[in-house]
């Protein structure tokens, strides 16, 4: 069953709409319905209250205003096995210049040269 911070795709009419975070899961006064406060992730971002039963919450597909809806919860899909690749280098340092050693160009300098 998807809880609390999980991440959902809500299905339209068998279309995904949109993702969600769940924020919370409160009990009705019904028995197995629940109060499911879920935060729209689009732009602009905003919060919903949908009152649905568990199995809702749990993927069984629903009914708003006579359209078929249905939450999937999102897993994080597992990485491919990434071969060990060498150690990066650590590139080669140049020597450090001495204190005192660097010289100031100034560009109104060369501006006057070159005019």
């Amino acid at each position: 069953m998807a809880t609390q911070n999980d991440i959902v795709l809500i299905y339209l009419q068998g279309s995904p709409l949109s993702f969600a975070r769940i924020e919370s899961i409160l009990p009705d006064s019904k028995p197995d319905w629940y109060h499911v406060k879920l935060l729209m992730l689009q732009v602009p971002l905003h919060t919903v209250t949908w009152i649905l039963r568990d199995v809702y919450i749990n993927g069984a597909t629903f009914t708003m205003n006579g359209k078929e809806m249905r939450l999937e919860q999102v897993v994080c899909p597992a990485n491919p096995e990434i071969p060990a690749k060498e150690p990066l280098k650590k590139p080669e340092t140049k020597k450090k210049r001495l204190a005192g050693k660097a010289e100031v160009i100034s560009f109104s300098n060369l501006k006057k040269k070159s005019s």
